[in-house]
């Protein structure tokens, strides 16, 4: 472990030999680590390094087997979140948890007075919320209801609520996952706002560039013990990741090559699914290139990939596949006609918790020859294939046998991709293919894409990861409101294009659509 000098500051937090055991798994062991006033602290690991374990055990959710925690010197209660939020300890969750019923008001006072008060301050709480939205750069309207605020004001208020509980260490997990670049870039503003206020910040990301510019110190857990504590200066995104897994990284990046014919044709296509909406898309895929689609989420990208797959049929437009106009358009017709998907929601959409990896591998192809006889599966070959996939795409398991609930989030998503790569698909559907995954699973998703892309496939990249899609993409599109911007080449685009267009400058009925 290397640590590195700080200076003077005064220690806010203080975890001493924390150590927590699940039966056999040694979640933490002996982790000390301190968080100073003023100071952003960048908290990095692999999924099931044990940040989460932490982080429950200093909200009380989780009581430590060894160790203790001390918050501006004086001892924190174990077991106990009330005595946590007493202590000014708050924590912005990457999934948001608001009313969306509510206004921001009612969010934000929401637990903070006694069930037997005659009457609610509201006018004090809402002057008080103006003022810190003031001070911090996260302006909201008390009165307007969640519902009606687009991602970034949603995470304002989720802040705000924790600062309206006098939290002086603020917890944030994945905070810049569902925002713009140019609310990202805000919201580092505000961070500054906060750490020279004299409030301290445990910043958690798989975003290693954002950890080394918002941060001045990374802590870094592997495996449940902490492996390596440095000031950021001089440190790479490369050594980060080499620290984080144990071994060098490769960043998978795609490299220029001619595409072949159109695999997909999408022509003003347009269908609806409640309140989400595609309105006359236009697309184009071609063999052995990467096309990217941009956007914030809840903009239409669920349901362009349901769509595609098959999931859900257009309501007017035409689809077109390998050169022929498909009119009836079926998950099964999709599947044997050479399209792949690797879905958004692995756990809901991509495999089945209880059914075993032998099962999950063959659930979309059973009826193929290769696995059938006389309509009846041949288990010996179903299985010959998993342990087949299990082996080339290194998925740690006991054995095929057993529920793919057991594994980590990682090796379910290589479960996936091996089941998707295993037909040699002509177009790969990937939606969010690395969200949620640390930074080993996602160079290995990358490399497995790339090597597909390689072999002639046409993939489609849905991501919210710009780093991921600028890395990847042959060609890049944002989708907003359920409209497609044109695609343009990936070399002609920045991260503040895509930014913009994100919030939807350039589009009709877009935010600058009143500008001339």
């Amino acid at each position: 472990m290397t640590r590195t000098a700080t200076g003077e500051r005064d220690t806010v937090l203080r975890l001493d030999g924390i150590t927590k055991i699940f039966g056999a798994l040694v979640a933490n062991d002996a982790i000390s680590l301190t968080l100073h006033r003023g100071e952003i602290l960048g908290l990095l690991g692999e999924n099931g390094a044990g940040k989460t374990t932490l982080m429950n055990i200093l909200f009380g959710h989780y009581v430590a087997d060894s160790g203790t925690i001390a918050v501006e010197g004086r001892p924190l209660p174990p077991g106990d979140p009330a005595a946590s939020l007493a202590a000014g300890i708050g924590m912005v969750h990457q999934h948001f948890t608001l009313a969306e019923n509510l206004t921001v008001l009612d969010n934000i006072v929401l637990g903070t007075e006694s069930l037997w008060r005659l009457s609610s301050r509201r006018d004090a709480a809402r002057s008080r919320i103006r003022k810190l939205g003031e001070d911090y750069g996260l302006a909201v309207d008390p009165d307007v209801t969640v519902a009606s605020l687009s991602v970034g004001e949603r995470q304002r208020v989720e802040i705000l609520k924790a600062l309206y509980r006098d939290a002086r260490i603020l917890i944030l997990d994945e905070p810049t996952a569902v925002l713009t670049p140019q609310e990202s870039a805000a919201l580092f503003e505000t961070l500054k706002r906060f750490v020279a206020s004299g409030l301290s910040i445990i910043f958690i990301s798989h975003k290693l560039g954002e950890v080394l510019a918002a941060c001045n110190r990374v802590t870094i857990l592997r495996g449940g013990k902490l492996v390596a504590d440095h000031d950021v200066a001089g440190v790479t995104r490369a050594e980060l990741a080499e620290l984080m897994v144990g071994r060098p990284i490769p960043e998978a990046k795609s490299e220029p090559r001619a595409p072949g014919a159109a695999v997909l044709r999408l022509g003003r296509l347009s269908a609806a699914r409640g309140l989400l909406s595609l309105r006359d898309v236009d697309l184009e895929i071609r063999q052995g290139e990467v096309v990217g689609i941009a956007g914030v989420a809840g903009n239409g990208q669920s349901l362009l990939a349901d769509v595609i797959s098959g999931m859900q049929q257009p309501s007017h437009g035409r689809l077109e596949l390998n050169g022929a106009t498909l009119h009836a358009v079926t998950p099964r017709a999709m599947v044997a006609s050479g399209v792949a998907r690797i879905p958004e929601d692995r756990h809901a959409e991509g495999l089945i918790g209880d059914m075993t990896i032998t099962e999950n591998v063959v659930s979309e192809t059973y009826r193929s020859p290769a696995l059938s006889r006389f309509g009846l599966i041949d288990w010996r070959k179903a299985r010959t294939r998993a342990e087949d996939i299990i082996s080339a795409y290194e998925v740690k398991c006991p054995s095929p046998d057993v529920p793919v609930r057991l594994l980590s989030g990682g090796n379910m998503q290589k479960l996936i991709l091996g089941r998707v790569m295993a037909e040699g698909p002509k177009l790969v559907l990937a939606n969010q293919p690395t969200r949620g995954l640390d930074v080993g699973a996602v160079s290995y998703v990358h490399a497995r894409l790339l090597e597909a892309r390689s072999k002639g496939a046409a993939i489609l990249l849905l991501s919210e990861d710009l780093d991921e899609l600028l890395s990847l993409s042959d060609r890049i599109a944002v989708i907003y409101r359920g409209r497609l911007s044109p695609l343009r080449e990936r070399r002609e685009t920045t991260i503040a294009d895509l930014g913009l267009l994100m919030a939807g400058h350039g589009f009709a009925g877009g935010e600058d659509s009143h500008a001339a």
